[in-house]
């Protein structure tokens, strides 16, 4: 197949440090490649991929810029044969090719807007836009307004160590974000609860600083530690060593890469009931899902019942790159043939 797959233009693909969606992006560009599919990546001028990559002239969000990296996207439309458009993108920038006969997919990896669902739907002819949301939490929010499936984030198995045994003194690991409905607060008070270490990774959004300040800063010393944003290899090392990781959000979490990233170094995931949590933790074999920081606490006790290497076997069967690249394929397929009939 010729497929199209759009991003949207701030972030290189893959990104250096964070970036969920380009991530997935990525991995689904690598794995399409490998099943010798041709493959066009629209995307911001630094990315590196293995692909044809055609740069977007605008990283704003002004309505100048929109109109341009949509121009960008359609022109090459236009003189090129797809069989399929799919966005992880601004969904505004395929208002051009919405009234063509073209098959578009788009794919949800944070809360859609509904409105401009409703508006896409309006715009293009029967059976050829369709979405995906990573979550049954996601698809479900769409699905009374357009057709939608589920397909979940995925990763590349192989960058992660497992990891069959930590020490008895192993940490407690958060990994994210640092503001306020992410939970790095929370996860602070389970590990002086369960009297363990802590350690905590990621980045400080400027807006969030006063959080970190008032909220992190003021506990941090040999039990809990901040250690900044992480690389890859980095969060490999730091999640294979960990006890388990703590997922304490405060908002319905659309996924959730870190997760699977922590199960494929074998790495347990404790977590609060919100969002796709209880979706991609297996409740006792992957990790604990509860509903207060006491739950989490009384988990901690439990992780001598995981067996890591099973953690890494269920991730390898859910959501490794190759089995996620699967699903995307096959609803390709079904929808390229709807378009058609």
């Amino acid at each position: 197949m010729k497929i199209a797959v759009t991003a949207d233009p701030e972030l290189a693909i893959p990104p250096i440090l964070y970036g969920g969606i380009e991530r997935i992006i990525y991995m689904l560009i690598v794995e399409l490649l490998k099943e010798k599919h041709d493959v066009t990546l629209f995307a911001h001028k630094n990315s590196d991929v293995p692909c044809k990559l055609v740069v977007y002239p605008c990283t704003g969000n002004s309505m100048l810029d929109v109109l341009k990296n949509s121009w960008t996207i359609s022109k090459t439309i236009f003189a090129e044969k797809f069989d399929i458009i799919h966005s992880f993108g601004r969904l505004a920038y395929l208002i051009p090719l919405m009234p063509l006969r073209i098959p578009i997919l788009m794919s949800y990896q944070r809360i859609p807007t509904i409105n401009q669902i409703k508006r896409a739907m309006w715009l293009s002819k029967q059976n050829t836009i369709s979405f995906t949301g990573c979550s049954n939490y996601i698809t479900n929010l769409i699905k009374p307004f357009a057709p939608a499936f589920t397909i979940y984030n995925g990763i590349d198995i192989n960058k992660y160590t497992l990891a069959e045994e930590v020490s008895d003194d192993a940490p407690l690991i958060f990994l994210g974000r640092i503001e306020h409905i992410k939970g790095a607060h929370k996860a602070i008070e389970i590990a002086f609860k369960s009297n363990r270490k802590l350690l905590i990774a990621g980045n400080i959004p400027i807006q969030y600083q006063k959080y970190f300040d008032e909220n992190i800063k003021p506990y941090l010393g040999n039990q809990i530690k901040y250690i900044g944003s992480v690389n890859d290899e980095q969060k490999n090392q730091l999640l294979r060593k960990a006890c388990a990781l703590l997922m304490p959000i405060l908002w319905d979490e659309p996924f959730g890469i870190v997760m699977i990233e922590a199960m494929a170094c074998g790495t347990p995931v404790i977590g609060f009931c919100r969002g796709a949590v209880p979706e991609v933790i297996d409740h006792g074999r992957s990790g604990f899902i509860g509903k207060t920081s006491n739950n989490l606490v009384d988990f901690i006790k439990m992780l001598e019942s995981i067996d890591r290497r099973s953690v890494k076997e269920l991730v390898k069967k859910r959501f490794s790159s190759g089995v996620i690249t699967d699903q995307y394929i096959k609803l390709y397929k079904v929808l390229i043939n709807n378009c058609r009939s």
